[in-house]
């Protein structure tokens, strides 16, 4: 391995965007990892100014490698290892809500049932 690259699963590690190493190994496999928009595997190379999406969690994060690490550090180091392009999440209000029924009215009728399939865009 070459001083100017690291193993994507090792660097997804070490600076805590996944818990444990062998979670990024299974998620760069799962294709939850990309490198430069593409798809990467668990021995891809990144290189500084390489961007990164890691998806898992409740949001995907994108950033871009500053500073190769192959060991965890501490979160202030980590974060000083890469440039945080995640776009923000909505505030929780403009959420849309998920079709909710009252507790107790029974189970849909066909006409209900319909309504919720064309609001999750089933229909």
């Amino acid at each position: 391995m070459a001083s100017d690259s690291v193993r994507v699963d090792v660097w997804v590690w070490a600076v805590r965007l996944a818990k444990t190493r062998s979670q990024a190994t299974v998620a760069a496999r799962a294709g939850h990892i990309r490198v430069n928009g593409d798809r990467a595997k668990a021995a891809t190379l990144v290189r500084p100014g390489d961007r990164v999406e890691v998806r898992g969690g409740e949001w995907p994060r994108l950033v871009e490698v500053k500073q190769l690490l192959l060991k965890r550090v501490g979160a202030e180091p980590a974060r000083a290892a890469y440039v945080d392009h995640t776009p923000e999440k909505p505030p929780r209000e403009f959420i849309a809500p998920v079709g909710v029924r009252d507790r107790g009215s029974g189970r849909p009728t066909k006409k209900d049932r319909r309504a919720l399939d064309k609001l999750r865009g089933r229909a």
